[in-house]
Parts: C-alpha cells; sequence; structure tokens
C-alpha cells in the first residue's frame, strides 16, 4: 500500500470522479447512485466525511459518511466502495478504514457506524474479523428494493455494525494482528447450506452458528429462488437471534457466531 494516497476530497472535479467510480462499481439504474455529485459536495462543504484512494494519481476506491447521533461520539459511513480486478487484495478498502478512523479520532469521536448486507460472505469476513467491528441491529429491506446489477432486485436486509474505534478488538485489527475466533465445542449449525439451498438447524445453544452462501451476488442471477430462500432464512434465523438480544461476536468460516444473552 505504500504507493497509495489517501486523502479528503473538497471540488466538484473530485466529486464526479468518484460519482463515476461509484457508477462502474454498482452501476445504479438512472436516478438511483448511492451518492450525487451535489450531495457530496454539501458533505464535504458542512465538515463530513469525503476521501478517495489513489494509485499512480488513479482514483481507486472512495467513501462518504457524515457525523451522526450520538452526537459528538461517532459518524455513520454511508458508502464506500474500491475498484476490483488487477488492483483486488491490493488493500484499498482496508486503507480507507484506517483513514476513515483516523479522520474520526482526530475530531474527538468513539465510534463509525455502517451497514452491509448479511448475504455478503467477503464483506461479513472483512468487517467483523479484518477490522473489528461487530453486527448490533438487523434491519430487514432498509433501503427497500433496488435495482442496481450489484443486488439485481432482492431485498436489501442490511446489519448496523459499530466500529468501536478503541476497543482491544480493533486496536488489534489496525495493527493487522489476525483474530483468531475459538468455537466451543457445543456450539449448534442454526443455518447451513446444502445444495446451494439454507438448511435450518437448531437455535438453543449458547453459540449458535449461522451460515451464508459463498456467493450470494451469483446466485441471484443463477437461481434467484435460492438466493430468494437465503435472504428469508438468514432474516428468519440471524434476525431473529439478534431480535431476541442475541450478540453476534465475530465471522468463522462462512458463518456468523451468534451469542445468546
Amino acid at each position: 500500500m505504500n504507493d497509495l494516497v489517501l486523502r479528503e476530497l473538497h471540488s466538484v472535479e473530485e466529486f464526479e470522479d468518484v460519482f463515476r467510480l461509484f457508477d462502474r462499481i454498482w452501476h445504479p439504474p438512472p436516478g438511483g447512485a448511492p451518492v450525487t455529485v451535489e450531495m457530496m459536495r454539501a458533505l464535504s462543504h458542512a465538515g463530513n466525511y469525503v476521501a478517495g484512494a489513489y494509485r499512480s494519481d488513479r482514483l481507486v476506491g472512495a467513501s462518504v459518511g457524515f457525523l451522526s447521533a450520538p452526537v459528538g461520539r461517532a459518524m455513520h459511513s454511508h458508502v464506500t466502495g474500491a475498484v476490483t480486478g488487477a488492483a483486488a487484495g491490493s488493500g484499498n478498502g482496508f486503507a480507507l478504514k484506517l483513514h476513515q478512523r483516523e479522520w474520526a479520532l482526530a475530531r474527538g469521536l468513539e465510534m463509525i457506524t455502517w451497514t452491509f448486507d448479511p448475504l455478503i460472505r467477503r464483506n461479513a469476513h472483512f468487517n467483523l474479523a479484518k477490522l473489528g467491528a461487530r453486527p448490533e441491529e438487523y434491519l430487514p429491506s432498509f433501503y427497500g428494493q433496488l435495482d442496481d446489477a450489484v443486488n439485481a432486485g432482492d431485498e436489501s436486509d442490511r446489519l448496523l455494525v459499530v466500529w468501536r474505534l478503541c476497543e482491544p478488538r480493533v486496536l488489534a485489527a489496525v495493527r493487522r494482528e489476525p483474530y483468531r475466533m475459538e468455537i466451543p465445542p457445543d456450539a449448534m449449525v442454526g443455518l447451513a447450506g446444502s445444495g446451494g439451498r439454507p438448511v435450518a438447524g437448531r437455535t438453543d445453544a449458547a453459540t449458535v452458528l449461522v451460515a451464508v452462501p459463498r456467493d450470494i451476488e451469483s446466485l441471484r442471477t443463477e437461481d434467484p429462488e435460492a438466493a430468494r430462500a437465503w435472504r428469508l432464512a438468514v432474516r428468519d434465523v440471524l434476525g431473529g437471534l439478534m431480535g431476541e438480544g442475541a450478540r453476534v461476536t465475530g465471522f468463522h468460516d462462512g458463518a456468523y457466531v451468534v451469542e445468546r444473552a
């Protein structure tokens, strides 16, 4: 990541570059962009977070966030995206998160929140295992139905995660120390996969494992019925457990690790 440059953005030309980057990532329908140039301009001018990651003077990632409740303690990261392909695995997304954390700490903030689709396995691993964030709320159909190329008409269930910037597990993540999740021997499988479809198990244990599909984005195109089944099953099992007060404590081997209160 030595050749990666991260900085805040302030000009309309820079925001137009971000808009085009997000368009390449999500391919939204007309009027469905995750954030407009005008909104980025307003957020930046009001003192919120709009930043870009540049490699060889080319924009390869960007993030947009705003100050949120609790007032003076938190910011919400609305959208973060980085290019894939040749730059995949180059750490653009991780670097953006570290830059975002430094920005927040410099302003006396304690936490950053954001949402992500609980069915996307790589994002769950990145957010929980690599960054040390923790889901605190399951939000069914949070944005309504989305019609961009990534979501393909699926319902927009989201997990709200909280990144407490100075907690020990987050400090370890910032140092790039791997987090080793230990699964108790009496853990039960609450949701598993078989033949590409979800299979419900048991949730009456202190620790419950809730699996997600290996590649939900491909499944949405190849087998929409199976993708829909996964959406409803994860909503029912993971959302149900969290609604009862259970805590998601990690992500291990393709499954959420959930501990009952």
